[in-house]
């Protein structure tokens, strides 16, 4: 093997070693995770590798600075790239954007057209060639799929809506417990107080104060997976495994016409292994809808196991229902008594000319606190931001307001002042705690 094809560390002719750590840059910049060490590594073995056989090479690299399954075909269309013949003699290609095209497409190396015009002008100045780099974008592929409705979704498009909601950020903020701990609390603590003064003799020169301890407040979400929710089932489970990963003591529910916990399913890293373990566990997916009797079966059943510590509740529905209106008005009631803030998230809402017309979501609309919509990747970044503030704007809402119509003047009409109406109280409102000796009279 002759010495004159292997790299001389020591040699500073030559561009070999300017273009490994050139193309380990590169490869940085698609994702790929390797640390110096195994560049030096590299650098090294080309001292024993004959760098004129490109697959001796390759094969090589790949082995010091792959360490995943799934970056091997991200490397060899980098190597191919990179450490391609250019047929003009020069490359005009910049290979430090193919990070920024990679999360679009895959990089292509089609030659410019302007490619032989430069050439020929560079040789007639006699200068050094500089590459010609166009970045120009007529549009920007991120902000088409935030905008598209998840109904319209290929598996292309699915996963790379995984990849952008992984990147929001979940915080339910903290409550308060009756646990105490130190801090700059208005309270004293007198025991700490005494063990920090001992070293003065007993003289209280030292004050201890003690302030509420904090928790994260949870989360308890209850997604509707019945047949008029099915265009938005896949991209909802993806949703819903990505912000349990990040609550504290998450709790996740899907319905139709039953209702099935999915929280131990849930715990699987692959969201893909997770979709298809709940799938299995739910009897009832893409049938018909009950609300009422789903609302009312998690109240009577689980409120008291996952409702601790204040949480945020989150249905997931588009509000259509075959039970009785009258039996989910009460069980909304009783279940925005139980929790922090209740959130109703509405694929439907998403559209310009929605009303909520249907039995159901009337019945529940009056005791929501937020109304949102949850039909594309926008809609999930404003719910981030809208739960990520619930602690300093306890009272921000998003209720569903709908257009106000023109008042009309009734006509005065003559004649005796009428008695106001008493106005009737809706029932669901009113306390559901009765005390066993309420309106029984005490024996003398």
């Amino acid at each position: 093997m002759s010495t004159s094809t292997r790299l001389d560390i020591h040699d500073d002719s030559g561009h070999i070693l300017h273009n490994l750590m050139l193309f380990g840059e590169v490869l940085r910049r698609l994702g790929l995770d390797f640390g110096t060490s195994n560049m030096l590594d590299l650098v090294r073995a080309t001292q024993d590798v004959h760098i004129g056989h490109k697959q001796d090479f390759r094969h090589a690299a790949r082995c010091l600075l792959v360490h995943c399954k799934q970056d091997l075909p991200v490397f060899d269309e980098a190597f191919q790239v990179f450490w391609r013949r250019p047929a003009a003699g020069k490359s005009t290609r910049d290979l430090r954007s193919m990070g920024e095209e990679r999360r679009y497409h895959a990089p292509q190396v089609v030659p410019p057209l302007e490619a032989d015009s430069q050439s020929g002008d560079a040789e007639g100045d006699g200068q050094e060639d500089q590459p010609a780099i166009d970045l120009t974008r007529t549009y920007s592929a991120a902000e088409v799929l935030r905008e598209k409705d998840f109904a319209d979704f290929t598996p292309a498009e699915i996963a790379q809506a995984q990849a952008m909601m992984a990147d929001l950020s979940w915080d339910l903020g903290y409550r308060r417990t009756r646990r105490v701990r130190l801090g700059d609390g208005p309270s004293l603590d007198l025991r700490a107080t005494l063990r920090r003064n001992l070293k003065y003799g007993g003289e209280l020169l030292d004050l201890a104060h003690k302030q509420p301890r904090k928790k994260r407040r949870p989360l308890v979400l209850i997604c509707d997976v019945s047949g008029s929710m099915e265009r938005y089932t896949r991209m909802l489970l993806h949703f819903i495994h990505t912000i349990t990963s990040e609550a504290s003591r998450p709790e996740a529910f899907l319905f139709a016409t039953r209702l099935t916990r999915i929280t131990r399913h849930l715990h699987h890293r692959s969201i893909n292994q997770a979709v298809t373990e709940v799938s299995r566990a739910v009897p009832d997916w893409a049938g018909g809808t009950r609300i009422g009797e789903v609302i009312k079966t998690f109240n009577f059943r689980w409120a008291r196991r996952v409702l601790r510590g204040s949480p945020v509740v989150l249905i997931i529905s588009d509000g259509w229902d075959r039970g009785e209106p009258g039996l989910l008005s009460r069980e909304m009631a009783r279940l925005q008594r139980s929790c922090h803030r209740l959130v109703w998230l509405n694929p439907l809402l998403g559209s310009s000319n929605y009303q909520p017309l249907t039995r159901g979501m009337q019945a529940a609309l009056p005791y929501i606190d937020d109304f949102m919509p949850v039909h594309n990747l926008n809609s999930l970044t404003a719910l981030a931001q809208h739960l990520n503030q619930l602690d300093r704007h306890h009272r921000l809402s998003y209720r569903y307001q709908p257009p106000a119509a023109a008042p009309q003047q009734p006509e005065e009409q003559p004649g005796p002042t009428p008695t106001p109406h008493r106005r009737d109280i809706n029932p669901a409102l009113q306390p559901t705690f009765r005390h066993p000796l309420w309106g029984k009279i005490p024996q003398k």
